[in-house]
């Protein structure tokens, strides 16, 4: 009998789904839920109810999975940003690295097994970069995450992932805007000013960037607002203002102008300076990100490797950290301001043998041809949707002897193997390394090389 809406049920719940919902199956119909774990028996009502599954609300856990933990944070789950913060942290690493095994084998059809995820020394305030969408509600700004399917604000100013540095800075900006009433963004009307409150924290230096992203041209008392910020913090070094005035829920506009600062900040990662400006990519999580650069390195660098290519370079961060250890490194990229801090980078790094070209991957390999440059080995770093099957051909036709592939996405990254195993290459090592805890994410550094 198929479920239907307001149907109250008794649920085992046996997995996890990729959004961090707990899965369990009532008469053979998946039913997926918010807040449980693996191991509950749940009971839920049915919200949603469609042929092939259905959605549950919690109401009551009847029996509590051995990974369930209390929550510490007042906001989980009504805010989106989390989604594993009521289960153990081993049992977080366990559902990660199954849900690469899963890809690989189920997506992929690879062969090799993905070793266990490396975790986190810390999972509390390791993030480095925070978008907060504000809402204004009875004169008071809230700031924090959108619930779960929806945009409606859930105000969490001292979010546990975020520097406590954060939750100052977010205090002081809410202060003034209620203090002079600057209204906040409405998606509905298209009107009002404030859209986000962008922050970013150099974890190595100390240095923060505080950016308000709005729908207009300028701020009122923007001295103001810089003067409370600067004297509560030191270490903020910069104030933006970014634009973006265009109807759509993208978060930032493409371009900003600098109220305070040089306009950027500056952290050191495996050793190298490296500017962050706003639109720059930059791992959110340091630490883990010196780990993961290291095992890439550890893949990507052998005595023959002499060119090392790094395909989607963006600012250049994780190629820089190996050109002291290759004779030439060339990063590609099509967006041009990634570019310009890509030079920039290396000559913050005395790279002399780096080399950046602002082009897709076809009319790079083109010109690579042209001067008789082959790499030895190809980083592929794409964003989550992954690379377009004409990359990985040009790739291909490179012929280097490895490539190591860097993902945030497990099933684009299984996709992508296997057409590289189609064209003669190997995948022998992968190893997940959790950037993201308490959250669905996971990244990954795979190494192939060519038979």
């Amino acid at each position: 009998m198929s479920l239907k809406k307001n149907d109250v049920i008794e649920l085992e719940i046996t997995g996890f789904s990729s959004e961090g919902s707990g899965v369990g199956h009532y008469d053979g119909q998946a039913v997926f839920v918010n807040g449980t774990a693996a191991g509950d028996t749940a009971e839920c009502v049915i919200i949603k109810a469609k042929k092939n599954y259905a959605i549950g609300k919690l109401q009551n856990i009847l029996k509590a999975s051995p990974d369930r933990i209390i929550p510490d944070c007042p906001v989980f789950p009504r805010c989106g940003g989390c989604q594993y913060r009521h289960i153990s942290y081993e049992a977080e690493k366990r559902i990660k690295t199954d849900k690469v095994r899963d890809a690989f084998k189920r997506i992929g059809h690879l062969d090799t097994i993905p070793l266990d995820a490396v975790g986190a020394d810390s999972t509390e305030r390791y993030r480095n970069k925070a978008q907060f969408p504000v809402e204004t509600a009875n004169g008071r700004l809230l700031a924090g995450f959108y619930a779960p399917f929806s945009h409606r604000v859930i105000d969490c100013k001292d979010c546990l992932l975020q520097p406590p540095e954060f939750a100052d800075i977010l205090r002081i900006v809410a202060k003034w805007c209620e203090k002079y009433k600057i209204p906040t963004y409405d998606e509905a009307t298209h009107k009002g000013l404030l859209r986000h409150i962008y922050i970013r924290k150099a974890f190595n230096t100390g240095e923060i960037m505080v950016c308000l992203v709005i729908n207009g041209d300028r701020i009122f008392k923007s001295e103001e607002l810089i003067s409370a910020l600067t004297k509560a913090n030191s270490n903020i070094k910069t104030v933006l203002l970014n634009f973006n005035t265009e109807d759509t829920n993208v978060i930032m506009g493409k371009k900003e102008k600098v109220l305070y600062g040089k306009g950027y900040i500056e952290d050191i990662l495996c050793g190298k300076r490296f500017r962050i400006s706003p639109l720059s990519f930059y791992q959110v999580n340091h630490a883990q990100a010196e780990k993961l650069y290291n095992q890439a390195a550890e893949f990507a660098i052998t005595p023959d490797t002499k060119v090392l290519l790094d395909m989607y370079c963006g600012a250049g961060t994780i190629g820089l950290t190996m050109a002291d250890r290759v004779n030439s490194l060339i990063g590609v990229e099509i967006v041009p301001e990634a570019v310009e801090d890509a030079k920039i980078n290396a000559k913050l790094n005395n790279a002399e043998n780096a080399r950046f070209i602002c082009a897709d991957a076809a009319e790079a390999a083109k010109t690579l041809e042209n001067e008789g440059i082959h790499p030895d080995t190809v980083i592929l770093d794409p964003p989550r949707k992954g690379c377009e099957r004409s990359l990985l051909e040009t790739v291909v036709k490179m012929d280097p002897r490895r490539i190591v592939y860097v993902s945030c996405d497990p099933a684009t990254l299984a996709r992508d193997l296997a057409i590289l195993e189609e064209n003669g290459y190997k995948t022998q090592t992968a190893i997940p390394f959790d950037l993201f805890p308490r959250t669905v994410h996971i990244e990954c550094v795979t190494y192939l090389i060519k038979e």
